[in-house]
This record gives C-alpha cells, structure tokens and sequence, in this order.
C-alpha cells in the first residue's frame, strides 16, 4: 500500500502520496460523483492525503472546489483527513492572464470560500498557479501570508518556480508548498535548484503530472496509439516521439523484472528521490477515474540503491527530447 511514513503539512499529518484532481472535473470528460466519491474514498483509504486541485480544474460552475463541497456535504467526518491544496490566480484560461495582486488573490480566494460553502472551516493550501508576470512575488505571498493571518488560508504554496523565486518569496513569509513537474519524464528540480531551494527552507515539494502525462503507465508505445490532447505537447510530437518511447520501453523492462506496473515504479522512484540526503520531502500527486487505479498507484515499491543507479542509468542513457509545454501555457513557467 502507499507509504506509511508520517509528515506533516500545515499541521496536518500526511504520508508520501497525493491524489490530483484535475481529471475528476476537466470539462472535456468529467465524471459523476456517483463516481467521483468512491474514488476519493478509496484515496484515503489507502493514504493520498494530500489532494491537489485549483479553481479553474473544470468550470466555473463545476471545478475542484465545487467537487470537494459536494463530497464533503456527504461526508462531513473526511474533512480533517486529508489536505486540500488549491491553485489560482489564472484570470483568463484562454489567453494565461494571471492576477496575483493582493486585490486578485482576496478576490480568488474568498469566492473559493463561498463554494467551499462552510465544508471546511478554511482552504488548507493556496496559492499562485503561476507566478504573475506583473507583479513581483513578495507582493503576491505578503498578500496570502495576510490570509493566512486571518484564518481563510492554512499555508501557501507556489508552482512551477525557479529556486530564486522560492527564495525570494521565503524572505518574507513561509512557504509551504511549491508545485513542480517531477517525473522520470521531467528531472529538471534535481539539477535546477529547485529541490535544493525547497530543502533549503523546509518546504515539501509535490510532484505533479508524475507519470508524464500517462506516459510512464507503459501504455502507449507508438504515436497513433496517443490520446489527442497528447498531441499537442513537444515531447509527443512525432519528431520527439521516437526517441522518447525508448525511454519509455527500458522503464517497462525494468518494472517487469520488479514484478510492478511501470506506474508503481515511476511514482515510488519519486518518493525514494525525497529521502536522498539534501533532498525535500516529495509527495507525487497522481489522478485516477477510477477506484482501482488509485488502489494500483498506492502499491509501493521497494527501489534498493542499485535500482536507483538503474534508473539514473536509463536517463542518461535515453534523455528526453522536445519542450515540457507548448508554448501558450510554458510562457508563465519559469523554467
């Protein structure tokens, strides 16, 4: 079952595995709570402690922070059991305008409270999306700290960062969170700074899209076999594509070698990454639509020191090609 060992996050106790809900209420296919609640269930049942969802996972009238109201208005008693971390700051989805003002973020997060509708008695972690090209960082988190003060936020967080930025941004407040892609597909943290940064100030580094899109499930190994909004993404193309699915075969060798699935190989080398000496605690989120992919991905894997070298071996051998985003939503990363 997923990892047993106890951390903590905004004083709420957590292990090293997170559940996202992006896919729960993407507007291209979302799913019924009919659905939906059984999956959370079995989330907590196996410890995915630390759900990672945002204000604009969905639509105006059905995104993360509706999900959560609904579930917890018919189960009241899981409201401390888990730890909800909602991005936001993103005015405009269509052309990326981000507004983390101190005016914007109040705005976004008392209208996360009103639909969060008294289901829990604050927003555990928030904060920016994306860091707001208009307005300076230390604006942005002196605004939450502000929240955080008078109670409607627990802790905030940051996402897809620079470690001069999570510096900053530590200067004037704590940070508890900060929100990366980590993946066997995406290492840039370990040789960036980022996840030195993190160590550096305690703060816990969760790993989103952990399995590279599905890529690391084993699942696809040709480019027509790829899911269309796949597609559109540089290391999908099909130029990049043929070099990268080799990555992709070495991964599946190993994990039947392991007796796992690929997926239960990537998301435990992540969690193994954070116990590395100079390395932050790293919690993967990882989404499922169903009960028994979240009973699958919770599955952990031993990885001795010789597999890690195994693994690193892989990389090297076999490194990605082709940009993490297209370009539209890649010009508010900072890096």
């Amino acid at each position: 079952m997923a990892s047993t060992q106890k951390y903590s996050l905004v004083g709420k106790p957590i292990g090293l595995d997170g559940f996202g809900l992006m896919r729960l209420t993407w507007p291209m296919a979302p799913l019924p709570d009919s659905q939906t609640f059984p999956i959370l269930k079995t989330a907590l049942s196996v410890g995915m402690t630390v759900w990672n969802g945002a204000d604009f996972y969905g639509t105006p009238v059905n995104n993360s922070l509706h999900l959560i109201s609904r579930y917890l208005t018919a189960h009241p008693e899981d409201a401390d059991k888990f730890v909800l971390c909602i991005k936001s700051g993103l005015r405009d989805h269509a052309t990326y305008k981000m507004d983390c003002s101190p005016a914007g973020l109040r705005e976004f997060a008392l209208r996360a409270l009103d639909i969060l509708n008294g289901t829990m008695s604050k927003i555990d972690v928030f904060g920016l999306s994306r860091v707001d090209p208009n307005v300076p960082v230390e604006e942005s988190v002196k605004a939450l700290a502000e929240l955080r003060d008078e109670g409607k936020i627990g802790g905030i967080q940051l996402t897809e960062v620079r470690a001069e930025t999570i510096r900053r941004a530590a200067s004037v407040t704590k940070i508890d969170m900060v929100e990366a892609e980590i993946s066997l597909w995406s290492t840039e943290v370990f040789s960036n700074g980022v996840a030195k940064a993190c160590a550096e100030h305690g703060i816990i580094l969760v790993a989103h899209t952990p399995l590279g899109g599905g890529i690391l499930t084993g699942k696809y190994e040709s480019w027509d076999d790829l899911p269309a909004i796949m597609k559109s993404r540089p290391r999908f193309a099909p130029e990049n594509f043929e070099n990268n699915v080799k990555l992709i075969k070495k991964v599946k060798e190993m994990a039947s070698s392991k007796g796992c699935t690929p997926a239960q190989l990537a998301l435990s080398w992540i969690k193994k990454k954070g116990s590395e000496p100079g390395m932050p605690v790293i919690v993967p989120v990882v989404g499922a639509r169903t009960p028994e992919t979240v009973l699958e991905n919770a599955k952990d894997v031993e990885l001795t020191d010789a597999d890690m070298k195994q693994l690193q071996d892989i990389l090297q051998s076999f490194p990605v090609q082709g940009d993490r985003w297209p370009a539209g939503p890649a010009k508010l990363n900072e890096y």
